[in-house]
């Protein structure tokens, strides 16, 4: 095995943790009830998916379905 081979695996665990960050930032700005919480986890959660969509444009191995299958 070469080094190459650890790359995909660690993307895709990579975007799992992101994905699962994402899910539990929004599932916080639901449940908080003041104003300024729920601004600043939408907040963290909009640089998430950003990070999110970063790395998969940078990865143009995987095909459009895919994309969409991930999240």
């Amino acid at each position: 095995m070469g080094p190459n081979s650890q790359r995909p695996k660690r993307r895709d665990g990579t975007l799992s943790s992101l994905n699962a960050a994402i899910d539990a930032t929004n599932i916080a700005k639901d449940v908080m009830g003041m104003t300024p919480a729920k601004a600043a986890f939408g907040s963290v959660s909009v640089i998430l998916t950003m990070i999110r969509v970063g790395i998969l444009l940078v990865r143009p191995d995987i095909l459009q379905a895919d994309v969409y299958r991930i999240r």
